[in-house]
């Protein structure tokens, strides 16, 4: 997919509401897993023990992170979107966040972004941004989070 360019504030003022973008499709691979496991601490065995997931994990297979899956939202949507004239984008925090299903390994996983909300302020522009993770195949998401990120033009 192409990047979309959003050139300046005042384009962006007028995406709130709308969806930006959407992500090409992202594979989640074991050696992704573990190394979210060593970086983070979180060996559980249903993400780091490929055998006993797929004998006793009630998805028949390790399952990535919740976490992980979140963590890809920055990558992804610089992937999706960028705006001009931005000189720096900080992520100011998260309102709301569910993993609704499982990413098993070897799925793959893309994300829509949609703008929600755009507050200007002393401290740059709050942009707030629904970020909805799918995996290809499943009919729920397995993450919705709303993202905010203070952007400095």
């Amino acid at each position: 997919m192409a990047q979309r360019v959003i050139r300046g504030l005042d384009e962006l003022k007028a995406l709130v509401g709308q969806v930006i973008g959407v992500s090409d499709w992202v594979e989640i691979t074991q050696d992704q897993v573990q190394k979210f496991a060593d970086a983070t601490g979180d060996h559980q065995w249903i993400h780091c023990d490929p055998e006993r997931a797929k004998l006793e994990s009630p998805y028949g297979a390790p399952v990535a992170h919740g976490f992980l899956t979140l963590s890809l939202g920055p990558a992804l949507a610089q992937a999706i979107f960028t705006v001009e004239g931005v000189k720096m984008g900080v992520n100011y925090g998260l309102n709301r966040v569910r993993f609704p299903a499982a990413v098993k390994v070897g799925s793959r996983v893309r994300m829509t972004s949609q703008l929600t909300e755009l507050k200007e302020g002393a401290e740059g522009v709050t942009a707030t941004y629904k970020q909805t993770f799918e995996v290809e195949g499943e009919g729920r998401p397995c993450c919705v989070a709303e993202m905010m990120a203070r952007l400095y033009f």
